[in-house]
């Protein structure tokens, strides 16, 4: 399901004009981007999941082709987990 098809759903469902459903959209998304990556605070939405900040330490790491090692820093990436109704939902549709 793309975006488009979000928003084209949740306008169907609610009555909302698109264009107020689409800012809406892509407001909660920047909104959870920068709580993310520039506040590097986790997300939490009841009965939905968590997107969290998940740290990885500095390692050094091998390309076989070339016979070298490389440092790969440590950095941040964004994950998401899902809350268990939502787990145990799609192990009953599964």
């Amino acid at each position: 399901m793309t975006k488009a098809e979000i928003v084209n759903s949740i306008a169907q469902r609610t009555g909302i004009a698109k264009p107020e459903v689409a800012a809406t959209v892509e407001a909660l998304m920047e909104e959870i981007r920068n709580s993310l990556a520039v506040n590097k605070e986790n997300v939490y939405l009841r009965g939905f999941g968590s997107f969290i900040v998940k740290h990885r330490a500095k390692k050094t790491a091998r390309n076989i082709s070339k016979n070298t090692t490389l440092v790969i820093e440590a950095h941040d990436l964004p994950a998401f987990k899902p809350c268990k109704s939502f787990v145990e939902k799609m192990t009953q549709n599964g």
